[in-house]
């Protein structure tokens, strides 16, 4: 396997690496067909190549580097942090790096408590769920935020600890917002040594965000009139261009479509005979309006 030949523009995720080192696993092909996110693919073909290769090393007897796999995911809602968690999990299960690959998904509020001690608890009981896994906490720069009497901060020191005594067998994702997770990771210079992988998601461009929208339509069975695809575009153009900085990225094209369907559903109800043409077709009158979506 070899990297660098080539533009690195027009590389995909795991193509850097030759298909015989890779198992033959969905999780693979999985995180290829997601639409955008080239550097963040790019990064994890970096982090499956050196897990991969650090094995190759061990079976030869070589030292082996056991730099953590703990990581910061970095942007807006809606911009495919928890859906690559999740793949992240299944590949390194699939490369042998964790046992079983799950993930478990939590906030300030699944690991803080309402009293000493409670955090602690609450926090282990978590942990040992995620065990052979990946626990992903979501708005993580919030366990900080309570100031010094805060609970947060117990949180925080129960997690690092479950790091150091798993760190062959669990990965830690932080995720949040970019502003707010690098003013976090400031002020805990400790906590920021402990995750070397930063992954920044950037937000996707109207013409990543229409695939977006064509390929979840299609998942769903339906297909879209011409002047329909035509609205669908040039809505999504208008909403990158309007967008504020913490926009909904995905969720807002998410929530657009399933109030398409339901539109679609209230045109055909009372139709004395619905085709098959009809249940599957999305016309433009069903699109609904940039202003009644939420985002």
């Amino acid at each position: 396997m070899k990297f660098g030949d080539g533009e690195p523009e027009k590389r995909t995720a795991l193509s850097c690496l030759a298909p015989e080192v890779l198992p033959a696993r969905d999780s693979f092909l999985e995180l290829e067909n997601l639409i955008g996110l080239r550097e963040v693919k790019r990064t994890l073909a970096e982090v499956t190549a050196f897990s991969l290769i650090q094995n190759k090393r061990s079976e030869l007897n070589l030292k082996t580097d056991s730099t953590a796999l703990h990581m910061v995911f970095k942007g807006n809602p809606g911009t495919g942090k928890t859906t690559v968690a999740r793949i992240l999990g299944q590949i390194m299960k699939d490369i042998g790096i964790l046992s079983k690959g799950h993930l478990l998904e939590v906030e300030r509020a699944d690991l803080v408590g309402e009293y000493i001690g409670h955090t602690a608890q609450k926090t282990r009981e978590l942990l040992k769920k995620a065990l052979g896994g990946i626990i992903f906490v979501d708005e993580a720069y919030t366990l900080a935020q309570g100031g010094e009497k805060d609970f947060g901060k117990e949180a925080i020191a129960a997690l690092v600890k479950a790091m150091e005594d798993n760190r062959e067998n669990l990965i830690v994702i932080l995720a949040g917002y970019t502003q707010e997770m690098e003013s976090f990771l400031r002020s805990n210079p400790g906590l920021r040594s402990r995750f070397p992988i930063h992954i920044h998601f950037s937000d996707y461009d109207s013409e990543e965000l229409f695939q977006i929208a064509l390929k979840m339509y299609n998942e769903r069975d339906y297909e879209l009139s011409n002047r329909c695809r035509w609205k669908l575009k040039k809505s999504l153009e208008e909403f990158v261009k309007g967008r504020h900085p913490h926009s909904g990225n995905a969720r807002y094209v998410r929530n657009m479509i399933e109030k398409s369907i339901r539109l679609q559903a209230l045109r055909i109800v009372d139709k004395k005979y619905i085709t098959r043409k009809d249940l599957i077709s999305i016309e433009e009158r069903d699109l609904p309006d940039s202003g009644s979506i939420s985002n």
